[in-house]
C-alpha cells in the first residue's frame, strides 16, 4: 500500500500518456493534437514566411526559381518542362496538400476510410457511378502518351518530394484532426481530380424526375410544361450563325423513346443538374474596346469553399509563360492567359448522362437482354475499408452502357428478377486527353493553336471563350458530345433496344463555335448554346437565360470598353426575372388593399430591380419567387416524391400569357378553385410571414438582401465550421450576372486586356492561396471579392524582372 501511495502519480501519468497518445474510434490522439510543440496550435502561427529559402530536392535536373508576391502567388521559372511541373506539384502541395487528397478520396469512394461509416453510402454511390475505375483505366492508357505521362509523373514527383519532407508537426491541421496521413501522389490521383470536377459540372440527370411526370400525366402534359428548348433568348452562338460543315447522318427517332413506365419506375433517384453550378464568360473585340484590341472576362460559378477551389500561379519555362488558376492536384493552368492569348470557360450543359432500364436473365445478374440477345455482364467486387477496421463489400455489375448504379428488388415477388438501371456517362469514357488540351492552350499564340488545343478536350463539355492580340475573339464548345436522336435521354431509356444506345459522337470540329461575329463580342452563361438551326441534338433544357440576356444587352450597348467596364459587368446585379414577371405579380397584389398598404409591398414597388446588398425589395422578391414556384407546382409535382418542376421560363409564360391555365388551382383543396391572383397573393403573404418570423419587422438593416441571403464560404469538412466564413455581405443572386447565392458564386473573376507587347490582367477569388486556416493568406481575398474588386495580377516577363510586389524567393535545387 505504501508503494502505491508514493507512486500513484506516476501510474496516473503513464495512464494519461497511454490515453492521450492513441486514437479512440473517431477521436484522434489528443495528446499529439493538443501538443504545443507539434499539434494543431502550430497552424495558428504558421504561414508564408518572408524569408528566402533554398531547398535541395531529388527529382529535378536544374535549379528552379520561385518568387512569391504580396498575395502569396508563386511565380515559377524553370529551365525545362519536367522541372516546371515538378515545381508546380511541389509548390501547390505546400499550400493545398490536404485539399488535393480530400478530393481524390471523394472521387474514388474512399472517404469512409477517413471519417468512418457515416460516409459509406456516399462512397458506395461514388464507386457505383464509376469514377475510380475509369480514372484507373485512363491513367493506364496515358502511360502510352509520352508527353502526358512525363507531365503527370513530374507533377506527382513534386508532390511526393514535399510529402517526404513532412513530419507530424508539419502536417496540415485536417490530417491531425481526422487522424490520418497523406499517401503518395500518382498520375491516377491527378485524373481523379479531373473526375471530381466532371462530376461537379455534369454529374446529374433529369431523366428520373421527368419520367415520373410522364408516367403520371402523359406525353401531352410533358410537351406543354417541359418543352424542348423552353427558352432560346440570347443563345451563346448568335442566332443566324451559319454552320460551315456538312453534318454526319443523324439517328432517326425510334417508335419507342422511353422505358415502359411501370412499378419499377420509382426505384432510384439521381440528383438533377444543379442550376447554381454555372459561369459567365465573354470577350469584346477591338471594335468595342478603348485599346483597339480584345478584352476577355470569365467568372466560373461553383460552390464557395475553403480552401478555395482554384490556386493562382505563374508557370514559365522555355516555350511557355502563362498565368492564371490551376486546379490543385493537376498540372498546367486551367483558366488564364499568356503574352498572346487569353481563355476562360463556362459549363456547356449537354445531356451526357443517360439511364437504361436493364432486363436481367436471372437473379445472378450475369446476363442482360440487349438487341434480341442475352449478353454477359461484368462483375466487380468493391471493397470499403472503414475507419475503425470494419470492411464492407459491394457487388457492381457493368453492361455495355456502363455501371448498373441501382437495382430494384420486389419484396412481394421473390421469383421476379429485379431490373437494374445502368448509366452511360461521358465522364467514364476512357480515351482521355484533357491534360494535353491545357498543355497546348498554355503555349498557344493564336486562334489556330486554340482550336487545335480544344481538339484534345473531352469532359466536362465547356464553352471556351478566347481572345488574342492578333485581334481574334471566339467562342467554341469543346468536349466529347454523344450523337443522339432528338429527345434521346429526356426519359429513362430501354436497355433492351439497340436503337436506344448512343449512336456515336458528334465530330469535335462540328461542335458549336463562332469566330469574330459581326456584333463585336462573344459570350456564354450556360444558356442554350445555339438556335434551332444547329443540326445536332444536345439537350432539351439548358440554364435559365436571365444572365445571358443581361450580359448581351450590356455588351451590345458597350463602346470604348476597358477592363473596368468588364469588371463592372461581372458585378452587375440587375434582375431580369423581376423585369419579366414582376409587373404582373404587382398588379395582383395591388388589388388587395391589405397587401397594397403594407411596408413589404411598398419595398418591392420602390425597388430598382437591382439585387444590391442593401436592397430590401430584392430580398423579398427572391424569397417570394421561391414560394410562388412551390405554390404553383408543389401540389402536382411534389419535390418530396422527386418530381421535376417546370422551368422558370415556362412558369413566366403561364403567368404572363396563360392566366387561366388549370395548373394554378391547388389540387389539395378540392372544394376551392384557386386563380393565378390567389396564388400570387397567398405566396406573397407566406413570404412576408416567414420573413417576419425570422427577421422581425421589416427594416433596412435586417431585411437587406446581403443579410437575408447570408453568403457563406465554408470548409470542405462541414463539421469544421470554425474554419469557414459566414455572413459575407454582398449582393447578387443565382439568376443575375453576379451569380452569388448563399453557398455558390463566382469562384474566380478574371479580366484580361491584351496588348501587342504585354497583357494587363486582373483577378480574384473568394479565399486565399493557403489551405492553412491559421495563415493570413487563407481567406484574405474574401472581403475584396465580396465588394467586387479585382487585384492587378503580377505577370512577370522573365525571372530577373524587378518588382516591389515580390516578397521572397525560393530556390529549388537538385541534390548532387
Amino acid at each position: 500500500m505504501r508503494f502505491i501511495k508514493h507512486f500513484w502519480p506516476l501510474f496516473a501519468a503513464l495512464a494519461l500518456l497511454y490515453v492521450f497518445n492513441r486514437s479512440w474510434g473517431m477521436v484522434p490522439p489528443l495528446g499529439k493534437v493538443f501538443s504545443p510543440f507539434e499539434g494543431f496550435l502550430q497552424h495558428a502561427v504558421a504561414g508564408h514566411s518572408r524569408q528566402d529559402e533554398e531547398i535541395l530536392l531529388k527529382g529535378i535536373a536544374e535549379e528552379v526559381t520561385v518568387y512569391y508576391d504580396d498575395n502569396a502567388v508563386p511565380h515559377i521559372f524553370a529551365q525545362n518542362d519536367a522541372d516546371l511541373y515538378f515545381a508546380q506539384g511541389y509548390v501547390i502541395a505546400r499550400d493545398r496538400l490536404w485539399q488535393m487528397e480530400f478530393y481524390t478520396l471523394v472521387a474514388s469512394g474512399r472517404l469512409s476510410e477517413v471519417v468512418g461509416g457515416a460516409a459509406l453510402a456516399y462512397d458506395r454511390f461514388n464507386r457505383r457511378i464509376g469514377m475510380a475505375r475509369s480514372a484507373a483505366t485512363i491513367a493506364e492508357k496515358l502511360k502510352a502518351d509520352t508527353l502526358a505521362n512525363r507531365m503527370l509523373e513530374a507533377y506527382a514527383a513534386g508532390v511526393n518530394a514535399y510529402i517526404e519532407q513532412l513530419t507530424y508537426r508539419d502536417l496540415p491541421v485536417e490530417y491531425k484532426l481526422l487522424n490520418y496521413s497523406p499517401e503518395r501522389w500518382t498520375p491516377y490521383k491527378s485524373i481523379l481530380m479531373l473526375m471530381n470536377m466532371r462530376n461537379t459540372l455534369n454529374g446529374g440527370s433529369y431523366d428520373y424526375g421527368l419520367t415520373k411526370v410522364l408516367a403520371r400525366y402523359g406525353a401531352d402534359v410533358v410537351a406543354n410544361l417541359f418543352p424542348d428548348y423552353p427558352a432560346l433568348e440570347s443563345p451563346a452562338i448568335p442566332e443566324g450563325t451559319e454552320w460551315e460543315f456538312s453534318p454526319v447522318p443523324r439517328p432517326v427517332v425510334p417508335e419507342r423513346v422511353t422505358a415502359l413506365p411501370d412499378s419499377d419506375l420509382l426505384s432510384f433517384y439521381m440528383p438533377a443538374p444543379r442550376p447554381e453550378i454555372g459561369s459567365n464568360n465573354w470577350a469584346v473585340s477591338g471594335t468595342k474596346s478603348a485599346t483597339g484590341l480584345p478584352i476577355l472576362a470569365n467568372d466560373p460559378h461553383l460552390q464557395l469553399t475553403l480552401p478555395s477551389i482554384w490556386y493562382q500561379m505563374q508557370l514559365a519555362a522555355p516555350g511557355v509563360n502563362v498565368y492564371g488558376v490551376a486546379l490543385p492536384g493537376t498540372p498546367n493552368i486551367i483558366i488564364g492567359f499568356n503574352k498572346d492569348i487569353a481563355w476562360g470557360v463556362t459549363n456547356l450543359g449537354p445531356d451526357v448522362m443517360d439511364f437504361y432500364r436493364i432486363q436481367f436473365r436471372d437473379s445472378t445478374f450475369r446476363e442482360y437482354r440487349h438487341d434480341g440477345q442475352w449478353k454477359p455482364a461484368t462483375r466487380h467486387i468493391e471493397t470499403f475499408s472503414l475507419k475503425g477496421g470494419r470492411t464492407v463489400y459491394d457487388t457492381l455489375y457493368y453492361t455495355h452502357h456502363g455501371p448498373v448504379v441501382y437495382h430494384k428488388a420486389d419484396p412481394t415477388n421473390t421469383d421476379r428478377v429485379p431490373p437494374g438501371y445502368a448509366m452511360r456517362w461521358v465522364t467514364n469514357e476512357t480515351d482521355d486527353s484533357d491534360m494535353l488540351a491545357f498543355y497546348y492552350l498554355n503555349r498557344g499564340t493564336d486562334y489556330d493553336d486554340y482550336r487545335e488545343a480544344l481538339g484534345y478536350f473531352t469532359a466536362p463539355a465547356q464553352n471556351f471563350v478566347f481572345s488574342s492580340n492578333g485581334g481574334d475573339i471566339a467562342l467554341a464548345a469543346a468536349g466529347k458530345l454523344p450523337l443522339k436522336w432528338k429527345g434521346q435521354g429526356k426519359y429513362l431509356l430501354d436497355g433492351t433496344l439497340a436503337s436506344h444506345d448512343w449512336q456515336g459522337w458528334i465530330p469535335k470540329e462540328q461542335n458549336p463555335a463562332v469566330r469574330n461575329p459581326s456584333r463585336g463580342f462573344v459570350s456564354s452563361a450556360n444558356q442554350s448554346p445555339t438556335d434551332t438551326t444547329y443540326p445536332y441534338y444536345l439537350d432539351w433544357r439548358f440554364a435559365h437565360p436571365a444572365r445571358a440576356i443581361r450580359i448581351n444587352e450590356r455588351l451590345e450597348a458597350m463602346t470604348d470598353a476597358t477592363a473596368d467596364s468588364l469588371r463592372a459587368l461581372q458585378n452587375d446585379n440587375y434582375n431580369v426575372d423581376a423585369r419579366r414577371v414582376l409587373p404582373r405579380l404587382m398588379k395582383a397584389l395591388a388589388a388587395a388593399d391589405s397587401i397594397r398598404r403594407s411596408a413589404e409591398f411598398d419595398a418591392v414597388e420602390r425597388w430598382n430591380r437591382r439585387n444590391d446588398a442593401d436592397a430590401v425589395g430584392a430580398a423579398i422578391f427572391e424569397s417570394w419567387l421561391d414560394n410562388l414556384m412551390a405554390a404553383i407546382w408543389e401540389d402536382e409535382f411534389p419535390r418530396d416524391d422527386d418530381f421535376l418542376f417546370p422551368s422558370l421560363d415556362r412558369t413566366f409564360e403561364l403567368i404572363n400569357n396563360e392566366p387561366d391555365a388549370p395548373w394554378f388551382d391547388n389540387v389539395n383543396t378540392p372544394d376551392t378553385v384557386e386563380t393565378l391572383d390567389d396564388i400570387i397573393r397567398e405566396s406573397f403573404n407566406i413570404t412576408v410571414k416567414h420573413m417576419r418570423e425570422r427577421l422581425g419587422d421589416i427594416s433596412a438593416r435586417t431585411w437587406a438582401l446581403g443579410k437575408v441571403k447570408g453568403t457563406r464560404i465554408m470548409h470542405l469538412v462541414p463539421n469544421f465550421r470554425s474554419f469557414g466564413r459566414i455572413g459575407v455581405n454582398n449582393g447578387g443572386g443565382s439568376s443575375v450576372v453576379n451569380a452569388t447565392s448563399r453557398t455558390n458564386g463566382p469562384s474566380w473573376r478574371m479580366v484580361v486586356q491584351l496588348d501587342k507587347e504585354w497583357p494587363v490582367a486582373y483577378g480574384l477569388y473568394p479565399g486565399g492561396q493557403s489551405g492553412n486556416p491559421g495563415s493570413r493568406y487563407y481567406d484574405n481575398m474574401i472581403d475584396r471579392w465580396a465588394q467586387g474588386e479585382l487585384d492587378t495580377l503580377l505577370f512577370m516577363k522573365r525571372a530577373d524582372e524587378p518588382s516591389d510586389r515580390l516578397q521572397r524567393r525560393m530556390a529549388l535545387k537538385p541534390t548532387k
